[in-house]
């Protein structure tokens, strides 16, 4: 049986984080009902890992002009033992991308967990392109196998200033399906991570919420095309001008 709070020393400390602290034991064991819900946490986090997305119901979901593409990893398998095929653009691909003059495209990506995209990306991207009626936005493009890094392809292709890439994060024992945006003006292969902004931890489950994250995205947005620049440099920025993006990127 539990503790009384008033004798439980770690109670406190639980009531702050979802992390596994202080789970007692029964016997020589946890208590049943913890390592269930650990081994629980663990299939999920798999499960988001291996799902496939379900890129039908996503294009339905968006609506509107919507391209298609895949990483050069053929399979999940390839995709996880070969990360440097997730962040290069299929060359079948390649001919979808048609140049043009945008302000910013929006990229879907699986990543790590397609669960986190099915549940968060759509509302994620509505909230964000409400906030962005005076931008030339590129048609939304959906990314298979795909990591982080294929967004710079995607956004040179198709002559973007901005690569907003909504990805699925690595899932963990407490949220599988978390999703993260990661932020880059002037897109091109070869991009340093440094350049980037991210934006962390979306999800419904005590994760930041969807206004939140899209006021600290269309923040950034507009401050990259009119500084020119994405990265450490305007984070430090976003300290001074938006407190709630201050949150929304960790460092409040």
């Amino acid at each position: 049986m539990p503790l009384p709070p008033e004798i439980d020393l770690w109670a406190k400390l639980r009531a702050t984080t979802r992390a596994r602290i202080g789970l007692g034991r029964v016997g020589d064991s946890m208590p049943t009902k913890d390592v269930l819900e650990f081994q629980l946490a663990h299939a999920k986090a798999r499960d988001a890992v291996h799902t496939k997305l379900d890129t039908a119901a996503l294009k339905t979901a968006i609506g509107g002009d919507i391209i298609e593409v895949r990483s050069a990893a053929d399979s999940r398998e390839i995709y996880l033992r070969r990360p440097d095929l997730g962040r290069q653009l299929h060359p079948d691909c390649a001919p979808l991308l048609k140049q043009g003059d945008y302000d910013a495209v929006f990229v879907i990506a699986d990543g790590l967990s397609a669960t986190a995209v099915s549940l968060n990306a759509v509302a994620m991207l509505q909230a964000a392109l409400t906030r962005l009626h005076d931008f030339k936005i590129a048609p939304i493009v959906i990314a298979t196998q795909a990591r982080v890094a294929i967004g710079d392809d995607i956004g040179e292709r198709l002559g973007a200033k901005i690569c907003a890439i909504l990805i699925g994060e690595r899932p963990g024992l407490s949220v599988a399906e978390s999703l993260g945006i990661y932020l880059t003006y002037n897109p091109k292969r070869g991009t340093r991570d440094s350049a980037r902004n991210c934006i962390s931890n979306i999800h419904t489950k005590g994760g930041l919420s969807y206004e939140v994250a899209a006021d600290t995205l269309t923040w950034l947005m507009r401050e990259a095309l009119r500084r020119k620049l994405t990265g450490v440099d305007l984070k430090e920025e976003a300290l001074l001008a938006a407190p709630a993006a201050a949150q929304a990127l960790g460092t409040a």
